[in-house]
């Protein structure tokens, strides 16, 4: 058997909003975005140079999904993002005044910082120690 993880769905509050937060302040790639009826769309995004799963942006319709927008983990890390120039990525967060929750840090497996995105859901940014993965 062979499967792998194909889309996570991250509840936001505007398709726009959000697809222009990805792709500028991110540089996320948008792969599709269509059109399912007047108030749904099927939009996914995934990481530059990313070949695993993708994000599947899905605009909260009801109460409980608003409410649960940039709480989808309960206040923990929701979203793992790995790198291969934390320090690349760390300067275009703050250029674009992404709020850093965490510092960098190196660790034996890599070195890691978390970020909030534009909804408030916290990321570890990774970039691994290539010897840990050898």
């Amino acid at each position: 058997m062979k499967q792998q993880l194909a889309l996570m769905a991250l509840l936001v509050r505007d398709y726009d909003e959000a697809i222009e937060y990805y792709t500028q302040q991110l540089h996320f790639t948008l792969k599709e975005d269509t059109i399912l009826s007047p108030e749904k769309r099927w939009v996914v995004i995934s990481p530059p140079g990313s070949i695993g799963a993708s994000l599947l942006l899905a605009k909260a319709s009801t109460e409980e999904q608003k409410n649960q927008i940039g709480n989808q983990a309960g206040g923990r890390v929701f979203l793992f993002l790995h790198t291969n120039d934390i320090e690349r990525d760390y300067q275009n967060l703050l250029k674009n005044d992404i709020e850093i929750v965490r510092e960098k840090t190196s660790e034996l497996w890599g070195t890691v910082l978390v970020f909030k995105d534009l909804y408030g859901n916290l990321w570890d940014l990774i970039e691994p120690n290539m010897k840990m993965h050898s």
